[in-house]
């Protein structure tokens, strides 16, 4: 019977071999996009930027890797984060539980350790200039292994979305469409499901808004092989540079006010509430034993701010944001 230990010592034979081909197991050939996404997105930042991301390597004492690129106070960005993670672990009761909570998964609960995969790209990069958006993105691939080493329960998840501090609608119907194409080369039916899906999860219950103007996020996705849920997310991890540095580049080139920059202030404390009340992703990660905390909290921005009952000017730009947050549109045709 392999353990945990077993198949990580098999996977890093294979690794010291040569590059992963296709007829490796799925989660070596996931590992090695997210790794190529993350170098490839960093070049595409630091092109726009012109300043460098400062680049971290750490092992995990349970096994696996993180590597996590910031880059703070660039000419562009404020704060850009592009993180890769590997993760071989065993799930505490705790998190087990959680799993159960969010995603109804039938785990059963037992004091043997359950020893589990997961890789995945995250980044959240906020700008500088007010009129440039916030974007986040996430790609992951998660395996509980059986005792012969393969998948006893496995499932991608992921996404893209945009977070306006200023609404541009020709930026949120760019955004989109790049990731509609994206969607339709494989089906029809997913850009439709994941953009609601984006809209329903990224959202300040509390406060009844949308985080932003949302994108496409789906979970737990295994209702097809895995080799073909694989291409699909690759072709999703591929749109973010032709999504996002367009935008980057067009609107951070605008003049702004400080008036400007103190909504911008406003809106990032609705961003930090965001991940640490409801995100899934923060919850499981500071849940995973050994869980590099810094790491975690990357996607949060450098400066926020919190004021007591504040409400813009009516029929002000502020306020017009405001009222997509509050009822989220479609911003290219559906079907």
């Amino acid at each position: 019977m392999a353990n945990k230990q077993q198949i990580l010592e098999q996977d890093n034979q294979r690794r010291a071999q040569g590059p992963v081909t296709a007829s490796d197991p799925m989660r070596l050939r996931m590992e090695a996009y997210v790794k190529d996404l993350q170098n490839r997105i960093v070049e595409g930042i630091e092109a726009v930027d012109g300043k460098k991301f400062t680049r971290s390597v750490w092992q995990r004492p349970h096994g696996g890797e993180g590597i996590t690129c910031v880059m703070q106070d660039g000419n562009v960005m404020e704060k850009a984060g592009v993180a890769v993670s590997v993760v071989y672990s065993e799930l505490s009761k705790e998190a087990i539980e959680q799993m159960r909570q969010d995603r109804g998964k039938a785990i059963e609960v037992s004091d043997e350790p359950l020893p589990f995969f997961v890789t995945g790209i995250s980044l959240v990069m906020h700008a500088k200039n007010p009129n440039a958006p916030t974007v986040h993105l996430n790609y992951r691939y998660f395996e509980i292994m059986g005792p012969d080493g393969n998948p006893k329960m496995w499932w991608f998840g992921g996404g893209a979305d945009l977070t306006p501090i200023y609404l541009y609608e020709e930026d949120a119907v760019h955004f989109h469409q790049t990731y509609k194409d994206a969607c339709d080369k494989f089906d029809k039916d997913y850009y439709p499901e994941f953009k609601k899906w984006c809209d329903d999860y990224f959202k300040n219950t509390h406060r009844g808004e949308q985080r932003g103007i949302g994108g496409i996020f789906f979970d737990d996705f295994n209702r097809k092989p895995a080799e073909e849920i694989f291409p699909f997310v690759q072709a999703c991890g591929d749109s973010f540079l032709p999504s996002y540095v367009p935008i980057l580049k067009k609107r951070s080139a605008m003049e702004y006010t400080p008036e400007m920059v103190h909504w911008q202030q406003l809106r990032r404390g609705r961003y930090v509430e965001f991940n640490l009340l409801w995100d899934r992703g923060t919850r499981f990660g500071l849940q995973t034993p050994c869980a590099r905390v810094e790491a975690i909290m990357m996607t949060l921005p450098l400066t926020a701010r919190w004021e007591y009952m504040h409400e813009p000017e009516p029929e002000s730009r502020e306020a017009k944001l405001l009222d997509v947050l509050t009822n989220p549109k479609d911003w290219v045709p559906l079907a």
